[in-house]
């Protein structure tokens, strides 16, 4: 299913968004570069898709007041997964690539519930954190 995935690359991902995604999965501890293709393998694999499909966030809505000026606010109802926000968008096919449909994307997005999404998640960090602490202890 990667191949379907139209999001950015993790290295993207870790750039735009260290704070409220990166840093809350691998904290702020050092991990050494020798860890690189398991951390994208991880992001690949687990990540990029809970955060895509499984995972809501609010999305702005500007609203522009009585002096001109430009303000955003994130109302509830605007809260969806960016899955979901892909989907809202009027003529959605023009932005996926040729050979991916939207059929095979909701079929991805429902294999799994949530919540089961957060807990493989975790499962997944968890045993990441036990390779490199063990390998790391070892030498």
């Amino acid at each position: 299913m990667s191949g379907l995935l139209f999001w950015p690359k993790a290295s993207v991902l870790a750039e735009s968004k260290n704070g409220s995604i990166i840093r809350k999965v691998f904290g702020y501890t050092h991990i050494p570069q020798k860890w690189a293709p398991e951390i994208n393998q991880f992001n690949r694999t687990y990540l990029n898709p809970y955060i895509n499909y499984h995972r809501p966030c609010f999305f702005p809505k500007t609203i522009i007041d009585a002096k001109g000026k430009q303000r955003k606010t994130y109302p509830f109802e605007n809260m969806m997964t960016p899955y979901d926000k892909l989907k809202s968008l009027p003529d959605v096919e023009r932005y996926l690539k040729p050979e991916v449909t939207l059929e095979a994307l909701d079929e991805y997005a429902m294999k799994m519930s949530d919540n089961d999404a957060a807990d493989c998640l975790q499962r997944a960090r968890q045993k990441l954190f036990c390779l490199i602490s063990r390998q790391d202890k070892t030498g």
